[in-house]
């Protein structure tokens, strides 16, 4: 458990890294949907989970693994399951800890995706927020494809959805098709900051500019992601019938392993890291 003025947050390393908790003044601020047995087995995911190695879907033949999950449509969601994807803790004090994944301890994820590598995540609490900070290390031979996201639930206890005001810095959209893949077709788009209200969000976004954040408020309270650095891409998440938003930091568009569209690639031996910070008031 991490603490700081006001702030708690807890991690499963064993699990993703996942972010499981994230309370402001005693209060949970995460959706945890069907909880951490039905994210371990089932990869639904809640809370703060890391989603890799790649990020929404990908429309890519691969080969049939018990460790991947399929959306309605069939395709493959969110990368592998978050048992594929164990965290050691290398270090840990009472506001920060960090954990590191390696495919040389833990090979199982090269039956899906054959890119040796490890990632290092480091989460810090401080009185305004929770920063999650992961760094990749490209360990083959051939380039690295660079595509992980995250996708923090975020909930306002105690005031309704339909009050809940929302706020996207971006000003590209990209168009989609009905499984929610990207087309190629990119938009110019001002977003409005404007009540939820009773809409339905699932869309993409690119040209988020520095330091984009991202904010959900109502009841006195104010939630932000702000995309630090490494996070080009953004999808927003919110069914019109749970009580939740999610704005998703993404490295790479969705669908990019099998595209190539906004795909970053990291030569043998370096390193890509991304960054971004939930802000809470």
């Amino acid at each position: 458990m991490l603490e700081a003025p006001g702030l708690r947050a807890a991690f499963v390393p064993e699990l993703a890294m996942v972010g499981c908790s994230l309370e402001h003044e005693g209060v949970e601020l995460l959706d945890l949907r069907d909880g951490l047995e039905a994210y371990r087995e089932r990869g639904s995911t809640m809370g703060i989970p890391l989603l890799h190695p790649w990020a929404n879907r990908l429309a890519q033949p691969m080969p049939a693994s018990e460790l991947v999950h399929r959306d309605a449509n069939g395709l493959p969601i969110h990368g592998v399951l978050p048992r594929a994807l164990p965290f050691t803790v290398i270090e840990e004090t009472s506001s920060r800890i960090e954990a590191q994944f390696d495919t040389h301890d833990h090979p199982a994820v090269l039956e899906v995706f054959r890119h040796p590598h490890s990632l290092t995540v480091e989460a810090a609490l401080d009185a305004s927020g929770l920063e999650i900070r992961t760094t990749l290390r490209a360990q083959g031979r051939r380039p690295f494809p660079v595509s992980f996201g995250y996708h923090p639930y975020l909930h306002l206890p105690g005031v309704p959805r339909a009050e809940w005001t929302v706020d996207i810095p971006a000003r590209t959209q990209l168009n989609l098709d009905d499984r929610q893949l990207p087309t190629g077709i990119q938009d110019a788009v001002r977003v409005t900051r404007a009540a939820l209200g009773s809409r339905s969000l699932d869309d993409a976004y690119t040209d988020l500019g520095a330091h984009a954040r991202f904010t959900v408020e109502g009841g006195g309270r104010k939630i932000a992601v702000e995309f630090i650095e490494g996070y080009r891409y953004a999808q927003v998440f919110a069914p019109a019938d749970r009580d939740l938003v999610c704005f998703e930091p993404m490295t790479a568009p969705t669908n990019a392993l099998a595209t190539g569209d906004g795909l970053t690639w990291v030569r043998p031996g370096d390193t890509y890291t991304a960054a971004f910070r939930i802000l809470v008031g």
